[in-house]
């Protein structure tokens, strides 16, 4: 069985606490990393399309070069790079299966979705369109994409109170989706393709996920190899080896990256000087800082910051 992650490994949950569920969709027009390595505890179901993409589960690479369904258990570490230029997108549907728990124990509770919800059966990794399964998987996950836009639609719930109808709506809508995420587990059952739970975790991935951990949780101070290959109890030499052939980058461009993306959020998000943002995100030079801020986004953070107000203006008079 997996072993249970301590809550600071784990990403933020998904949906709410009383609808534990949430879509996701993802492009860019230029081909590299589309969504960085990340973990969490809830079950992930992604749709490709088309494209050229490549995915990373627990340190396996799986080429994406056509339409197909990928499935992400709870607690694997993954990552999305897209292998080539173009419009394609991934979309992702991620779920706690408590969402889809029954009171009553039924066959269905006790033989699969609490299994599931133990960590004890796991979903298949793919599935590809000529599968027999593919269709109806695929056509009832496009189903819960299109109740979640209806459901969640920009207005929904604005009003105080909310009307009946929205009540109505939003209700009618949960259960669309959860009947979405039922017809994909019968569907999946009907073709038994659920695998129990090898026993066992693999030590490579938990190396990675606490290194990845002490990064996010003190990317504001300094952090030298020595502290992250003392986490893992390993030399640095091996750990700068081990961690470039999991992530794709090393241990600094990985931190960098990471500073860079807090730096975005800060001046997005707050009315900080860019001295004050260069210190709150952990560079303690000025100028490596702006030289790291070009390099990522290719501008100064005045420029980017200016770009965001033209943005918020242009969008104002839209509205």
């Amino acid at each position: 069985m997996q072993q249970p992650q301590p809550t600071t490994l784990k990403e933020h949950p998904h949906g709410t606490e009383s609808f534990p569920c949430a879509i996701y969709r993802t492009s860019s027009p230029k081909k590299g990393t589309l969504v960085k390595h990340h973990w969490h505890e809830e079950v992930e179901i992604l749709y490709f399309s088309g494209g050229e993409f490549r995915l990373e589960i627990n340190m396996e690479s799986f080429p994406v070069h056509s339409e197909c369904l990928y499935f992400i258990n709870p607690g694997e570490l993954h990552s999305i790079i897209k292998e080539r230029s173009g419009s394609y997108k991934e979309d992702a549907v991620v779920f706690s299966p408590r969402i889809i728990c029954f009171d009553l124990y039924d066959t269905a509770q006790i033989q699969l979705i609490r299994p599931i919800l133990n960590g004890k059966m796991l979903f298949p990794r793919c599935i590809f369109p000529k599968h027999a399964a593919f269709s109806p998987i695929r056509d009832a996950f496009l189903d819960m994409m299109h109740s979640f836009d209806r459901t969640y639609a920009e207005g929904c719930f604005k009003e105080s109170p909310p009307s009946s109808k929205n009540v109505a709506e939003h209700l009618a809508g949960q259960l669309y989706i959860k009947s979405s995420l039922l017809r994909i587990l019968a569907v999946l059952s009907d073709f038994q393709m659920f695998t129990p739970t090898e026993k066992g975790s693999d030590k490579r991935i938990e190396s990675i996920k606490t290194a990845l951990t002490y990064i996010r949780e003190n990317y504001k101070e300094k952090i030298y190899i020595s502290d992250l290959a003392g986490q893992v109890n390993l030399n640095e030499q091996y750990f700068c080896r081990f961690f470039k052939k999991a992530i794709g980058r090393s241990p600094m461009e990985y931190i960098n990256e990471y500073r860079i993306k807090q730096s975005l959020r800060l001046l997005e998000e707050t009315e900080y000087s860019v001295t004050e943002v260069c210190l709150e995100c952990g560079y303690h030079n000025l100028g490596n800082f702006l030289r790291e801020f070009r390099k990522h986004t290719g501008a100064t953070p005045l420029q980017y910051r200016r770009r965001l107000l033209e943005a918020g203006a242009l969008d104002s008079k839209k509205s």
